[in-house]
């Protein structure tokens, strides 16, 4: 089975959702890629994402705000023959989004975008926030310019 390409966003959407973190791709000053995980929530074609308000990620975003976003779920090995090595492959469904990072200061959208990534992981999106911690996370969002989707043996 070939890998074929997802063009659906309401099917690409459904794989983001599935998803229990991103990993988000960057270059650095040094022209040198870096990767980190990252825990994210996404909305009407936004990935938001949280962090520490300093450090080496933040130092790169603020100087080149062009990233990757990489999701994949449904990992399943699977053979033809169980005694022949090249029969064995991976079964999967990913997303790749292209974008820029754009930092978020206003309080009261960084509560809401809180919300949107702790619904993510939970079922709820109703959290109150307190103030020194909405002061002492940094906030920012990727807007999709760029989405695509592929699947393998599904």
């Amino acid at each position: 089975m070939q890998s074929r390409e997802i063009t659906l966003q309401s099917a690409m959407e459904e794989i983001i959702a599935k998803c229990r973190y991103c990993t988000m791709a960057m270059i650095d000053q040094n022209n040198e890629p870096y990767v980190l995980p990252m825990n994210f929530g996404y909305a009407d074609g936004v990935v938001y994402l949280h962090s520490a308000p300093e450090g080496k990620k933040v130092n790169i975003l603020r100087k080149n705000n062009r990233v990757c976003l990489a999701f994949s779920t449904d990992h399943e090995l699977r053979h033809q023959n169980e005694e022949v090595a090249c029969s064995y492959s991976m079964k999967y469904r990913s997303v790749l989004i292209y974008g820029k990072v754009e930092f978020i200061d206003d309080p009261t959208e960084k509560r809401r975008v809180l919300n949107i990534l702790m619904k993510q992981y939970t079922s709820r999106d109703d959290y109150k926030y307190n103030d020194p911690a909405i002061k002492n996370v940094l906030v920012y969002k990727v807007v999709a310019e760029k989405m695509e989707g592929r699947a393998f043996g599904y």
